[in-house]
């Protein structure tokens, strides 16, 4: 029978030096209670010293939950994490050189962590190449302090790809929903299932233990096969979680059973609540939706998506208020298929999802090419048309999804503002008007970190736009091609000055569309083109 324990007693089982993996993602299938209790025995009695904490993606609330708990000085030795920004005391952490760290591809992680458990010496991929994984920039380290290489270039066939080092782990920290007397794991009432298997699997395979955080435990023979999620053959004990606060199914939401398709109606029906949602208040003609509306106009009918967080979320929104919702199906990196992707700190989770698979099974699809259009953040954008999301100075935001899914998607649009800090406009009649000026230039001559690598997208002609609300460019042979202008807007003083550099001017430069301006956007499909293929 698995092993039954408290919180308390769970964070005893971890040793000085240790590798922990630490599931979730934001705040779904977070192990809090284990966290928090491996956190207070550290303050207690300085024990666990100098462990290398794992995570794929992003884990906590921004303040001083999930990771938070154990970003003290002395617990941790080094941190190897796919999402940075929502755990700024690990975080100071290592911009202190207080620790060692390395910032990974999110997919990458979740690879590792199924090929160490295979028995491989790692993974290869080309995700990353051109990027500041690329060991011939920064090979992913965070700080000065971090000396070992994790990942190195290799040769296969004449061509280069990226080798990433295995992740031995030791213990494993997970979390389900119901456990039986043996051990085996179900998530029904989890909205993700992460990468909880490959997780348990390599840290059994590397003589480690497996702690796994439930609601309840029931008599054997009590769950259906097909619902375990983790066999009880990889868990050494369950922790018993009945305090909500610390088994919440995301930091924003205790309970929603539409997350995990229960309660669900049928998809005309879904569709008409979220129209009569979104047309009962009027349309708000701020940038994120102009944003949006300009980059919906790229839409491909039954193309299958990715949203990032920002302005790239207002597109299900629009793509909602024109009725055309249901002819794309979109899907978030942690394992979401359909549905209605959700954001803040639900992000991960999708209302009335049609499927909901593993991390590691969603970057096969994204890595192979699955993802038809990707659309994500604009935070920095340099001459060569690189792009910068990752890095800020002292800020770690981390690169998240972000290499795999741009470095592989068949179209990438980046979708953001063209300055940030104090950026107001408004729209009158069909033209935009800049009140005041952000005070953060967007378009620089170097970004500081290179997330995306333009280079690399030239090299395997993937076609790339920028959209703005007032400027649209495409990425071309010699870096940005400004291709579009928003009406109302004046080249030289609201684009050329606002930038450290000097694009390139289209010969056929033209206004954007101007029912983009309009109270009323309409956005229509001919029905030919829905009923063929992207």
């Amino acid at each position: 029978m698995v092993t039954v324990l408290t919180p308390e007693s769970a964070a005893t089982w971890i040793n000085n030096d240790d590798t922990v993996l630490l599931g979730g993602f934001i705040g779904a299938v977070v192990p809090e209670a284990i966290e928090r209790a491996i956190g207070e025995r550290f303050a207690q009695t300085r024990t666990p010293t100098n462990l290398t904490l794992v995570f794929a993606a992003g884990q906590g609330d921004g303040r001083s939950r999930a990771i938070n708990h154990l970003a003290q000085e002395g617990l941790v030795g080094c941190a190897i994490g796919g999402h940075w920004g929502l755990v700024p005391k690990l975080q100071q952490l290592a911009v202190d050189n207080l620790i060692s760290a390395f910032n990974l591809p999110q997919g990458i992680i979740s690879h590792l962590l199924r090929d160490t458990a295979a028995g491989k010496p790692g993974t290869i991929s080309k995700v990353g190449l051109g990027t500041f994984v690329d060991p011939r920039i920064e090979g992913g380290k965070v700080n000065a302090v971090t000396r070992e290489d994790r990942v190195e270039v290799i040769q296969l066939s004449g061509e280069e790809y990226l080798f990433y080092h295995k992740l031995p782990i030791d213990v494993a920290i997970l979390r389900g929903t119901t456990a039986d007397e043996n051990g085996n794991i179900t998530m029904e009432d989890e909205c993700l299932i992460v990468e909880s298997l490959a997780a348990a699997q390599a840290a059994r395979n590397c003589g480690g233990k497996v702690i796994v955080q439930v609601k309840r435990v029931v008599a054997a023979g009590c769950l259906d096969p097909h619902a375990v999620k983790i066999p009880g053959v990889f868990v050494d004990a369950v922790v018993v979680c009945d305090d909500l606060n610390e088994h919440m199914q995301t930091f924003a939401t205790s309970m929603n059973e539409e997350f995990v398709g229960r309660k669900p109606t049928n998809s005309d029906n879904v569709t008409k609540k979220l129209q009569s949602q979104t047309q009962s208040d009027p349309e708000k003609l701020d940038a994120k939706t102009i944003i949006a509306r300009r980059a919906a106009l790229e839409l491909i009918p039954n193309s299958v998506l990715n949203l990032g967080i920002g302005a790239p979320e207002y597109i299900a929104r629009v793509a909602q208020q024109a009725s055309v919702i249901q002819h794309f199906t979109l899907t978030v990196e942690p394992g979401a298929v359909g549905g209605e992707p959700q954001s803040g700190l639900d992000f991960g989770a999708s209302r009335l999802p049609q499927a909901i698979i593993s991390q590691d099974q969603m970057f096969d699809f994204y890595d192979g090419g699955g993802v038809d259009q990707a659309f994500l953040g604009l935070a920095q954008c340099d001459v060569k048309g690189d792009i910068n999301v990752s890095r800020f100075g002292r800020k770690i935001a981390g690169c998240g999804g972000f290499i795999n899914i741009t470095q592989n998607a068949k179209r990438v649009y980046f979708c953001g503002t063209f300055t940030a800090k104090g950026l107001q406009l408004a729209v009158e009649d069909g033209s935009l008007h800049i009140l005041s000026e952000g005070q953060q230039p967007k378009f620089v001559e170097s970004v500081e970190q290179i997330t995306f690598s333009a280079a690399k997208a030239l090299e395997n002609h993937q076609p790339v736009l920028y959209i703005t609300e007032r400027a649209v460019f495409r990425l071309g042979i010699h870096g940005l091609v400004l291709i579009e202008i928003a009406p109302g807007i004046d080249l030289e003083r609201d684009i050329l000055k606002q930038m450290s550099f000097a694009p390139v001017i289209s010969s056929s430069l033209k206004v954007m569309d101007k029912a983009i301006f309009k109270t009323h956007f309409e956005l229509k499909f001919d029905s030919d083109v829905v009923n063929t293929s992207p």
